[in-house]
């Protein structure tokens, strides 16, 4: 595993989706298509996609729709060989000062419920377990636990 020392963060724009699908790809057993990226860039006028890169490429990212005071994670990713390095920690943290500083008081967020690594950050960064969203998942209908945080 290639370890990461410096990360940089941006916004996705059009030019971004090839490597955000890559991404996506690789990290997701249903990814999302090309054409839903490119919807929520250009149709989607809640959504805000921050890109993680090392040396320019793109190794993760998480997107997030603002409305009004809420704030709600649609998906984060972060390559699975530069896993185990808390650079969904530093995406994550990034997400949420922006989610804030855009006025945003809650987040939330679905999980699997069988995803202990990942509800493990959100718990860590403060989210709440809030319910339980039955058969959320379309590839296997596992369960979503949705968990939310109060921003401060």
């Amino acid at each position: 595993m290639r370890m990461i020392d410096e990360v940089e963060f941006r916004w996705m724009t059009m030019a971004d989706i090839d490597a955000v699908v890559a991404v996506e790809e690789e990290c997701f057993s249903v990814p999302w298509k090309r054409v839903a990226f490119e919807n929520e860039l250009t149709v989607n006028q809640f959504a805000k996609y921050l890109l993680l890169l090392n040396e320019g490429e793109v190794i993760g990212y998480c997107g997030l729709w603002l409305i009004m005071d809420e704030a709600h994670i649609t998906n984060i990713a972060v390559l699975p060989r530069l896993r185990g390095q808390k650079l969904g920690k530093k995406l994550m943290k990034k997400v949420l000062e922006f989610a804030k500083d855009a006025g945003a008081r809650t987040v939330t967020l679905e999980v699997r419920v069988s995803n202990d690594i990942a509800r493990s950050l959100y718990q860590n960064l403060g989210f709440l377990e809030g319910g339980i969203r039955k058969n959320y998942y379309s590839d296997n209908q596992e369960d979503a636990l949705v968990m939310w945080v109060e921003l401060r």
